[in-house]
């Protein structure tokens, strides 16, 4: 019996081992880890944050392969001299402004500018209703805000489309921010969510996906956690070298 009993213990502690070195190597692989990425800077945001905002596109909905597609269609249209892929990696590269703005960084000055964004906006607009939130999306929204966090929303997107959107998918948000003139993601966007619920600049987490996202966050002085897709860790890694990035939202709950 002893030798038996000897046996399945070896047998228990041996599929112990196997289960931990899968939580180490597959659950908990650096780039799929911010805890072991910078266990220090993302414990200190989570200790401060008491709101998270999230971008919308690219963040919340995955939208932004859609929408660069259209958006390099429109500039090699009107720019042939353009080639789709580099409009396209263009249209990446300078994500997290309106595009109106991304424009004029990627075509500056070209009278056609206003009729390119006119045409991307209307023809975006199928495809953003045909996106939706992941379980994993709406999981850890309703947990964030069942823990006490302020969960909000800053886009780019017109104001009345993301009212829309968020009805439809039936998710609650704390507050919602749409873009209209003189009032877009960035300042002003923050500037209105500190004074609404009375917050310090380290008491909000920003969350995007593009580096314009992090450079906006960093620059006004809040924290940043950079969710990887449009972009990889190493590009982030550009903004600063100690900028936490997570592969999936739900790992903001895994502190």
């Amino acid at each position: 019996m002893s030798s038996e009993k000897f046996i399945l213990d070896g047998i228990f502690y041996f599929f112990i081992l196997i289960v931990h070195f899968i939580s180490l190597f597959v659950l908990n692989k650096d780039e799929f880890s911010p805890r072991r990425l910078y266990p220090g800077a993302f414990k200190l945001i989570m200790a401060q944050t008491k709101a998270y905002l999230f971008d919308f596109d690219g963040t919340l909905v995955d939208t932004m392969s859609g929408f660069a597609d259209i958006a390099a269609r429109v500039i090699h249209q009107f720019n042939p001299e353009i080639s789709f892929d580099k409009a396209r990696e263009r249209y990446l590269e300078t994500s997290g402004n309106p595009f109106f703005q991304q424009l004029e960084i990627i075509t500056p000055g070209d009278p056609n500018n206003k009729e390119k964004a006119r045409i991307f906006e209307e023809t975006k607009i199928e495809g953003f209703f045909n996106s939706y939130f992941t379980t994993e999306v709406k999981e850890t929204i309703n947990m964030l805000r069942a823990q006490g966090c302020i969960a909000g929303i800053a886009s780019n997107n017109f104001q009345e489309l993301i009212d829309r959107f968020v009805a439809e998918e039936k998710l609650d948000f704390d507050i919602i921010l749409g873009f209209r003139e003189g009032f877009e993601k960035g300042p002003a966007h923050f500037d209105f969510v500190r004074e609404k619920f009375n917050l310090e600049k380290e008491e909000i987490t920003f969350v995007g996906d593009s580096l314009k996202d992090a450079e906006k966050a960093f620059d006004y002085g809040l924290n940043f956690v950079g969710i990887c897709g449009t972009f990889k860790r190493s590009d982030f890694l550009k903004i600063r070298d100690d900028i936490v990035t997570i592969e999936n939202i739900k790992e903001l709950l895994y502190i």
